[in-house]
């Protein structure tokens, strides 16, 4: 079969498609010709590059194709966004879906593209499909370098000047990152009740943003620990630039082995990299390093509960392809999970607070912000790396937005019999 007579084939499904389905985004194929037939110019469109693309959808319609097929641009979007096309995708589900197309002319159309080669290039296939997530040092170092060790101007550009890489607190709407961002390192000084004199551990410190406001701002002595080099790299000369030698003090270390004894300990952001089989390393960990009194602040990003842990254990393809892709070694627990084996490695809850609208607007203007620097993106780590970050963060903001992903800020004490001298109410948080 001819090029052409499979290209009309699929103009034919595709015209089919967009009517049944009032699509209100067109498409745009590699011949240049468009469905519907006419595109007023600065209409959404998804374009699609060559016909390998759909022949690889044909023999293996899965997430993973998608991805690859994105990052390489052989699928893209004109005139908009990830969040545009999600706004406006069909509101039919998928067995209504099937129900609406003419079988014989997807069969059709499936057969005419079985045998086409695939093309290329398939970018995320050189990436290991299942990363070592033992808990040891040096998958730790390996599974975070990937991740945060890509560039640090890379990040600059959509981070907020402050280069803090978790979830802001927007105290109100209309706040912009940096001041949401400087809202949740007060929030999170003010849950531990900082005060000067006091020793600090910040667990995955990241850029030194907070290790750096908790010693500026509450006369603490804060200690910050990483395995990404160039995190690490970043810190010391902050901590340079800032005056802040006497006061901050840095490590390039596994958390598993940090020594020493702290009033407060932190954990923003970090736990996900743990993994689940890892947690009583982590916990046992925690308790070793506080203080009796100390206080704990448990920053995390969580999965729904299922009807089991063995059904927990269960992930989607999303979720997989998290994992492999951005996250390798990474794993979500849910917020029981976190309560739970808090409590059971000797802890006690105080505070548990949800700020899932918050992540999804922090990945929003994330993802914004890097879409507005995207050229300067690919000077810094490749289009390929720039579109998979860009996929990330609006499949993230858009799960926090839908409630299939959770953030808690989980505050609790070293356990101990009697009071634990923690103010009676959340009041002196909001002052």
């Amino acid at each position: 079969m001819s090029a052409k007579t499979r290209l009309l084939s699929l103009r034919k499904l595709l015209s089919h498609s967009h009517e049944r389905l009032g699509l209100d985004f067109g498409i745009i194929l590699w011949d240049g010709s468009t469905i519907p037939d006419e595109l007023a110019p600065g209409t959404l469109a998804l374009h699609i590059a060559d016909e390998g693309a759909v022949a690889a959808l044909v023999r293996w319609p899965k997430l993973d194709t998608i991805l690859n097929l994105w990052v390489s641009g052989r699928i893209d979007l004109r005139n908009g966004s990830l969040f545009d096309l999600v706004a406006r995708r069909p509101k039919a589900r998928i067995k209504d879906f099937v129900r609406m197309h003419e079988k014989r002319l997807v069969l059709s159309v499936a057969a005419n593209f079985l045998f086409v080669p695939r093309g290329g290039p398939w970018p995320l296939e050189r990436i290991r499909r299942n990363p070592v997530a033992d808990g040891s040092e040096s998958a730790n170092r390996e599974n975070v370098q990937y991740h945060y060790d890509l560039s640090n101007e890379f990040y600059a550009l959509f981070l907020d000047p402050d280069m803090v890489y978790t979830c802001a607190y927007f105290a109100d709407a209309a706040d912009d990152l940096a001041t949401a961002q400087r809202n949740k390192l007060e929030m999170s000084c003010r849950k531990l009740r900082l005060k000067p004199g006091e020793t600090l551990l910040d667990i995955g410190c990241g850029w030194g943003a907070f290790i750096c406001h908790a010693a500026q701002h509450y006369g603490v002595r804060a200690h910050g620990v990483t395995l990404a080099q160039k995190q690490y790299d970043y810190a010391k000369e902050k901590i340079r630039r800032l005056g802040l030698q006497d006061r901050v003090t840095l490590e390039l270390r596994d958390y598993a082995l940090v020594d020493g004894v702290f009033d407060k300990i932190a954990s923003i952001g970090m736990f996900e990299q743990v993994g689940i089989d890892n947690y009583p390393t982590y916990f046992r960990t925690v308790n070793r390093l506080l203080k009796p009194q100390g206080l704990y602040l448990h920053h995390a990003i969580s999965r729904p509960a299922k009807r089991d842990e063995k059904a927990f254990r269960k992930h989607r393809s999303e979720y997989t392809a998290m994992a492999r892709y951005i996250f390798p070694g990474g794993d979500l627990d849910h917020v029981g999970m976190g309560i739970a084996n808090l409590e059971r490695f000797g802890f006690e809850i105080h505070d548990v607070e949800g700020w899932r609208e918050h992540y999804a607007r922090t990945c929003r203007l994330w993802h914004d912000r890097l879409l507005a620097n995207e050229t300067a993106a690919h000077k810094e780590v490749g289009r390929e790396k720039t579109r998979l970050w860009l996929a990330y963060l609006a499949g993230c903001s858009i799960a926090f937005e839908r409630g299939g992903g959770g953030i808690f800020q989980t505050l609790a004490s070293k356990r101990k019999r009697g009071p634990s001298g923690l103010p009676p109410t959340r009041l002196d948080l909001y002052r």
